[in-house]
């Protein structure tokens, strides 16, 4: 007969012995040090629980908008004109930080005159640079040279003035300020070509933003963008005339149009403003701000919250409950957009990719006037056929199938200006059979990019394709309310957002 082997005690029957009881004074001292610990680390979680919840809650309220194009395609601007109409504060917060901008875009475009001018005196052969957007006027001048005379060569003296103020002005503006590097090795033309960047994280790839240096009162920025200028100002005020005398010369003209040299698009509006942006006095306007050019680094990111519009309390907001309504963690009722204004150029693209993920909203900018023209990285590529190729690997992203695009077909003013001095769209775009005027080009544009989204998309979606020209800030406005108002409605509500 075999023996069964003796019951294990179960250590869960019975009573526990009172607590405290056989502890030492150390010991309990220690155990109640372990359980006020343990109580303090369960309070914390459930504290980050509950803030985590907050901010999934308020990121559902959240649009987040991209501003995709080449370089010099007028997204920058088009993020000054959302922030001038719907973030007054950080504007006029931000507006005297401009002054130094537009001095250095003056200075600039001086300098960069007064380098072709002294190319030309030395006898500098022109350079062999293809260059589209010469017309048959502006070959026939660059035929023969230039002569100067002995107070041509005075005004570049007094004006030698000007470099140094150059100096100080780009370092006090930081890597915008600097110019872009021409590759002479081909670039990719797309964010997905090349080695996969890593996701994006929470704060620090924001490489460079504007309150960086126009905001004086940014914890983070530099010195206050006004602070020891003065002496910037007073010499570019004393070298005005010398200034409005060079930019008017005939022959300083030819001899830019016998080199080639194309100037920024908005050089032309503050050499002619020079009375006013040269004086020492000068205080920065609207339009001068829309037009200064600070070269994007990086990924700036901007806050825009909408009070006044149909759709600005989200649905999530007129659902919660008074508690949450008065909870001091709680956001202010309306829409937040975080726009993010990308650097354009080639080498900067791959940087977009992170960002693609959670887009609501592409805004897309083409420039129509530059069907001339070339990219100033990689001069063998066209520029309207570069935005072309960039349209195409945006409508058929899958990351961004759900995304709304919106298409700005920019720049329209500068294309009847083109235009009007007899560029012939049709000896660059082989395909193109209508009269050389502005309605017919964009009306064909329209057309091409319009069915490279209906063909790529992976899911069907509406097109939105607006004309536009964004230094134009009345006609932007109603551009911008109009998107904010109608277009991205459906889209924001089929993703429960509204």
């Amino acid at each position: 007969m075999g023996h069964s082997p003796p019951e294990t005690p179960n250590p869960f029957l019975g009573e526990w012995p009172p607590r405290g009881q056989d502890e030492t004074p150390a010991q309990r001292t220690a155990r109640q040090t372990r359980e006020l610990e343990a109580a303090r680390i369960s309070e914390k979680i459930d504290e980050d629980i509950r803030q985590h919840r907050i901010q999934l809650k308020k990121e559902r309220d959240v649009v987040r908008v991209l501003l995709l194009g080449q370089a010099e395609s007028g997204k920058s601007t088009t993020l000054k004109n959302f922030l001038m109409r719907y973030a007054t504060e950080a504007w006029q917060r931000e507006r005297s930080g401009w002054r130094a901008v537009v001095q250095l875009n003056v200075v600039r475009s001086i300098m960069t005159i007064i380098s072709a001018v002294e190319a030309e005196m030395s006898g500098e052969t022109p350079p062999e640079v293809e260059d589209d957007a010469l017309d048959e006027e502006d070959q026939a001048l660059s035929i023969e040279p230039v002569r100067f005379t002995e107070q041509h060569q005075l005004l570049m003296v007094r004006l030698s003035a000007l470099r140094g103020v150059e100096g100080d002005l780009r370092r006090r503006l930081g890597a915008g300020s600097e110019p872009l590097q021409v590759s002479q090795t081909p670039l990719a033309a797309t964010p997905f070509e090349g080695p996969v960047p890593p996701r994006r994280p929470q704060s620090d790839f924001l490489v460079r933003s504007w309150t960086d240096v126009l905001d004086p009162s940014h914890r983070g920025g530099l010195i206050p963008p006004t602070n020891g200028l003065e002496g910037v100002t007073l010499t570019i005020a004393a070298c005005k005339d010398d200034m409005k005398a060079l930019w008017e010369d005939k022959d300083v003209r030819q001899a830019l149009r016998r080199r080639k040299l194309r100037l920024p698009d908005s050089a032309g509006f503050f050499l002619n403003e020079l009375d006013r942006v040269a004086h020492r006095d000068y205080h920065v306007t609207d339009d001068d701000i829309v037009r200064a050019r600070l070269r994007t680094v990086g990924i700036q990111e901007h806050r825009v919250r909408f009070k006044n519009g149909p759709w600005d309390t989200p649905k999530s907001a007129r659902s919660s409950s008074s508690r949450d309504r008065s909870s001091d963690s709680a956001a202010p009722p309306g829409w937040e957009w975080r726009i993010y204004d990308v650097g354009g150029c080639r080498t900067s693209r791959q940087a977009w990719l992170p960002f693609f993920e959670d887009a609501n909203c592409i805004i897309f900018l083409c420039p129509v006037s530059v069907f001339d023209e070339r990219l100033e990285e990689d001069h063998r590529v066209n520029r309207l056929e570069d935005s072309i190729i960039l349209w195409k690997s945006i409508c058929s992203s899958k990351l961004l199938a759900k995304s709304q695009l919106v298409l700005f077909l920019n720049k329209c003013d500068l294309l009847k200006r083109k235009l009007k001095r007899g560029v012939k769209v049709s000896k660059y775009l082989t395909s193109y059979k209508d009269k050389n005027e502005v309605f017919p080009v964009v009306k064909y544009l329209q057309g091409k990019f319009k069915e490279i989204q209906k063909s790529l998309s992976p899911e069907p979606r509406t097109s939105y394709i607006f004309p536009t020209t964004v230094t134009d800030t009345q006609a932007t406005a109603k551009t911008l309310e109009t998107i904010r108002d109608g277009l991205l409605r459906s889209n924001l509500s089929q993703s429960q957002l509204i």
